[in-house]
């Protein structure tokens, strides 16, 4: 099993330890996460063309849900 690590101490899927507790998780490039939707997700994701980078800082993680967001689970992911 992998572990996603992340720091956004502040996302509803952060577990202690800088893990992410997401079940599945969406990443792709800056400019596609731009002109996606905040609802477009990790379940999307084999609808969805590749977005080819040349460097970690043009990637997003488009799986963030504030902890405190009443809009967790409207996508099908789920804290493992």
């Amino acid at each position: 099993m992998s572990k996603i690590h992340c720091t956004v101490n502040n996302c509803h899927y952060y577990k202690q330890g800088n893990i992410c507790d997401a079940s599945e998780i969406l990443v792709t490039s800056d400019q596609i996460g731009a002109t996606l939707p905040d609802n477009a997700d990790a379940t999307q994701a084999q609808n969805m063309g590749v977005t080819p980078t040349n460097t970690c800082m043009e990637t997003c993680c488009k799986s963030f849900v504030h902890q405190n967001s009443a809009q967790t689970n409207v996508d099908g992911i789920i804290r493992k």
